[in-house]
């Protein structure tokens, strides 16, 4: 007989963590990017430069961390939102400079969130067999 077990002590053993759904991670990106902004403008960083971006990056990573990989245009969509609207624009406006600079950042937002994310889509444990022999036991 052949029985199946996972076994917490090995090493590629990880436990199940449920993960955000897409519009959860949207609005946990959305809310968060409005309270970095508060963070950036407390620091007198709320303008378009290096360390906006980097910040709206690694919130994106942060909220993908917890998020399903198919979330990751959603977070990307709502840091880009953020960064654009109040770092990089400022007073909550939307504004456009290209195709090209707007894409690298939401390009840059998503692809931090989904390699963050992507961990959470391969297997959590693997299966090992062991071979379990029965023997009888007298007075059966």
């Amino acid at each position: 007989m052949r029985m199946y077990s996972a076994r917490p002590g090995g090493q590629r053993y990880r436990p199940v963590v449920d993960r955000l759904a897409v519009a959860v991670s949207g609005t946990v990106a959305l809310v968060a990017g409005g309270v970095l902004a508060l963070g950036l403008g407390a620091l007198g960083e709320l303008h378009s430069g290096w360390f906006a971006l980097a910040a709206y990056a690694a919130l994106s990573g942060l909220t993908g961390a917890f998020s399903r990989p198919s979330a990751a245009p959603v977070i990307g969509l709502s840091a880009w939102l953020c960064c654009n609207a109040f770092a990089e624009h400022r007073h909550a406006e939307l504004g456009w400079s290209g195709p090209w600079p707007e894409g690298g950042h939401f390009a840059l937002f998503t692809a931090a969130a989904l390699l963050v994310a992507l961990p959470s889509a391969v297997p959590r444990r693997t299966v090992r067999v062991a071979s379990v022999r029965l023997g009888r036991r007298p007075g059966l």
